[in-house]
């Protein structure tokens, strides 16, 4: 099944054939990103302008260099130094740029559903590179793309996401493309920090670090989301990676083979320690590298649909 949306927000709304679909295609663009010259002409003649109005690193530039290998124009976009700090608001500042003949518009913001509230409201396709604690859905496409590329296969894995679930967009997009692939998902992490409603997610809330990670294949380790907290809901770092961070002791609960990954950035020796974030059996660099080629899948498909 082919994907057909103009946009591309989230993956709640997906079908597991939608997923797989953009998978497939991730994997072939990967071959791009290891060639001597890694380029080619798919995207020429397109704009693409990274809308960022969050701090980013990976994500903007996996996207910048994704656009840039498929020949696009791409065009960074810095809020800071943007009419936004004169009183422009959202939508105008989207509708100057579209007018420009701008084609895809990826677009990080602090508030969520903004990325939707956008897509509604222009004719350019628009991928979501993080709105507020909703999605980020390329990142969970990655992450899928990593776990295959390691794993041979998605469906019957055992996952563990640990951390700070309530702020994370990466988990709730990853916890929903997973569910609808057939992964077995545990969560875990401080009270303060899982949703007051889990039902949603379908997935098995683990009592502490070691039944959370025991029979994994797959840990994920997020880190704690300071700045969408209205309040401290934790006491220290050192609490924290006390009873909710990952040593090479905890590990031993886990399968031989199981992979460590993270989405960056990773606060070391509080979620992770370095001898983890370092180790052979971490894929954190793996994931930063399948961005690009997941990043250019979408901006492929949805070039062809609008």
């Amino acid at each position: 099944m082919a994907y057909v949306r103009k946009d591309l927000v989230g993956l709640k709304d997906l079908s597991k054939d939608e997923i797989l679909f953009i998978l497939d295609q991730a994997e072939k663009f990967k071959e791009i990103n290891q060639r001597d010259v890694k380029k080619v002409p798919t995207l020429k003649g397109k704009t693409i302008v990274n809308l960022f109005f969050e701090p980013s690193t990976r994500t903007r530039t996996s996207f910048e260099i994704a656009g840039k290998r498929l020949s696009a124009d791409t065009i960074n976009f810095t809020s800071s130094s943007s009419s936004t700090t004169k009183g422009e608001t959202l939508i105008d500042t989207v509708k100057n740029i579209e007018s420009m003949n701008s084609d895809i518009f990826v677009v990080r913001h602090a508030f969520s559903g903004s990325v939707k509230f956008i897509a509604e409201n222009t004719k350019a396709a628009v991928v979501n590179a993080g709105d507020g604690t909703n999605e980020h859905p390329t990142q969970a496409l990655l992450d899928l793309l990593t776990i295959k590329e390691h794993k041979k296969k998605l469906e019957g894995l055992n996952v563990a996401i640990i951390g700070d679930i309530t702020h994370s967009r990466v988990a709730r997009s990853n916890i929903w493309a997973m569910k609808k692939i057939g992964i077995n998902i545990k969560l875990f992490g401080p009270k303060t920090m899982l949703p007051k409603e889990t039902a949603p997610f379908d997935s098995y809330i683990a009592k502490n670090l070691e039944d959370a990670v025991e029979d994994c294949d797959v840990i994920m380790m997020l880190r704690i989301q300071k700045e969408r907290m209205s309040s401290v809901l934790l006491p220290s770092d050192r609490e924290y990676a006390k009873f909710f961070g990952l040593n090479k002791n905890k590990l031993k609960k886990a399968k031989k083979d199981a992979i460590i990954m993270h989405p960056g950035p990773i606060n070391r020796g509080v979620e992770l320690s370095s001898e983890l974030a370092d180790c052979t059996q971490s894929v954190i660099l793996d994931q930063v590298e399948n961005g690009v080629a997941a990043r250019m899948a979408v901006l492929y498909i949805l070039s062809n649909n609008i």
